[in-house]
């Protein structure tokens, strides 16, 4: 049996429990020292705001860039596809 690893993760100035697959340990802690980089730049940057906004900031920064990722991703994938279908298409002229 798969049993979960507890640890736990800090996340602007509150530690957060977590049981998690040691494969994803890395991972995780990644994750929250990304998002602490960021709070701590927008800490930094905007003097007049509490945690509360800088983590709506953060959140919707990381989600852009997912989006963006993900809108690449699939334009590599379709570019994929039309090449197979231009490879599939030169097949069946050369037949005819």
């Amino acid at each position: 049996m798969n049993e979960k690893l507890p640890i736990k993760v800090q996340i602007a100035e509150r530690f957060y429990p977590l049981k998690i697959d040691r494969s994803d340990e890395e991972k995780i802690r990644k994750a929250a020292k990304l998002i602490n980089d960021k709070l701590l730049q927008y800490k930094q940057r905007y003097t007049d705001k509490n945690a509360q906004d800088f983590l709506a900031m953060a959140a919707l920064q990381f989600v852009i860039q997912l989006l963006d990722c993900e809108s690449k991703q699939n334009l590599v994938s379709l570019e994929e596809d039309l090449k197979s279908l231009n490879e599939d298409l030169d097949i069946l002229l050369k037949e005819e």
